[in-house]
């Protein structure tokens, strides 16, 4: 057996008066309201009644503090995966409106597809892909809970729905303290054919594959007074 779900909770919101990048750098915790988000995300976790059997979370630290509730309310001693860690960004550090202005950091900002500023997309998705599956089999049955970042999470949505990676970064939907939930589930194979192409013999069989379930925002309530602006 593995595990039923997995689900890829977000942080709450940060202590970032400054409006900064803040990216990995270190000293970025939560806000007083970004620890009520954490415990919204908590206690919706725990209400769906389901058995949690293991917690991981990104190395740093508003994710530590955002997964402290969650492995207080499931009883789990969390663990670290350095996969599903915030990007890279050679904006970190800076106030990004004063930062576009500068011409010196134009050359980043030449291929949003990929993008030029900070780790590729599908460097982000290999990782965070490898992080999810090795979840659902580390363990003999229930749930896990990966405790990540926004554009981490955006672009896992994205592998699994098999969109584009390219995208406007306002229009995630991927709130502060969200859920995005996981299931493997055995599913035809798809089997692409080209016009004039015999008709298969045999059905194609089934495979094993991610699907998107569910996305909550528990903490909605407390959007409207959050500040959101030092994420990748």
């Amino acid at each position: 057996m593995v595990a039923s779900q997995v689900h890829l909770v977000r942080h709450g919101e940060v202590f970032n008066p400054d409006g900064i990048l803040y990216g990995r750098l270190s000293g970025f915790g939560l806000s007083k309201l970004g620890h009520r988000m954490a415990a919204a995300a908590a206690d919706h976790l725990a209400t769906r009644g389901r058995a949690t059997t293991l917690l991981r979370m990104s190395p740093l630290q508003r994710t530590r503090e955002s997964a402290a509730p969650i492995a207080t309310a499931f009883a789990l001693t969390p663990e670290i995966d350095e996969r599903i860690i915030e990007p890279t960004n050679h904006f970190e550090g800076t106030v990004m409106s004063r930062a576009l202005k500068n011409p010196v950091n134009w050359p980043f900002l030449i291929n949003p597809a990929r993008p030029t500023w900070g780790e590729a997309y599908t460097s982000i998705e290999k990782r965070m892909i490898a992080a999810i599956d090795d979840a659902f089999d580390s363990v003999d049955e229930g749930d896990v809970i990966l405790v990540s970042h926004q554009l981490p999470i955006w672009v896992a949505h994205l592998s699994v729905a098999g969109e584009k990676f390219w995208h406007d970064p306002r229009k995630r939907r991927c709130a502060l303290s969200s859920i995005t939930t996981f299931e493997r589930q055995e599913l035809p194979v798809v089997v692409q054919r080209r016009p004039g192409d015999p008709e298969p013999t045999e059905p194609p069989g089934t495979e094993l594959r991610l699907v998107e379930v569910g996305y909550a925002e528990p903490a909605a309530d407390l959007q409207a007074a959050a500040t959101d602006v030092g994420a990748v």
